[in-house]
């Protein structure tokens, strides 16, 4: 089964490393099973130093994927890596990073998923789902309607991403998804242990739900 929670860290030059690599043991003590780390405006030696430190800094069993570089993924043999509309196409990304690490596609319309659909990505992200500020550009807001039209398209894992909170959490569930991409409602959380069981418990009742219909 895909891991429900899709906790996404960015690391930035005002970080502290250690700051980062306790997030994420402390949501891996919390059940998260993935994790994906960013870095959009780090240079890539420290981006490969701060991914070697957290694959070692978290459970064997946590899968960590790298944001756009496949270079980095496949040097740190990470668990994989995700590509966007603007990087590497899935197939070139899956040379660099063969299985079984994992190639993952964002998409943020039907015509992207239909093509996503047809490359060996292992997971389709789709959004933004709702409103974010997590990314500097974002694309338009797709709404859970095309979480629905792709439920129908693939039978892929898909991740929804973008400004989804815990309480939105269940009808995108609802709606079809696999698994949330969760950014600031787990960094900036009082309690982000307890803000990672909250949506694992979530996500756990609208599945369960969703299969009993």
């Amino acid at each position: 089964m895909f891991p429900t929670l899709y906790a996404i860290l960015d690391a930035t030059p005002s970080q502290p490393t250690n700051a980062l690599l306790s997030l994420a043991e402390t949501l891996a003590h919390s059940g998260v099973q993935l994790i994906q780390l960013r870095a959009k405006h780090l240079p890539p030696r420290q981006f490969q130093e701060i991914a070697t430190a957290l694959i070692a800094a978290v459970p064997a069993h946590v899968k960590i994927i790298i944001n756009d570089r496949p270079d980095i993924a496949s040097i740190t043999k990470s668990a994989g890596v995700h590509v966007g509309q603007e990087d590497l196409p899935v197939e070139a990304a899956r040379q660099i990073c063969p299985l079984p690490q994992w190639v993952g596609i964002s998409t943020h319309n039907i015509e992207q998923l239909r093509a996503a659909n047809d490359t060996s990505a292992d997971y389709i992200a789709v959004g933004p789902i709702f409103p974010t500020s997590t990314k500097e550009n974002p694309d338009p807001v797709v709404g859970l309607d095309l979480i629905r039209a792709a439920r129908k398209l693939t039978p892929k894992p898909l991740v929804a991403i973008g400004g989804i909170t815990i309480k939105s959490a269940r009808e995108v569930f609802a709606a079809g998804a696999d698994s949330v991409a969760i950014i600031s409602d787990l960094q900036n959380a009082p309690d982000p242990a307890q803000r990672a069981r909250e949506y694992l418990a979530v996500a756990a009742q609208a599945i369960a739900a969703r299969s009993s219909t």
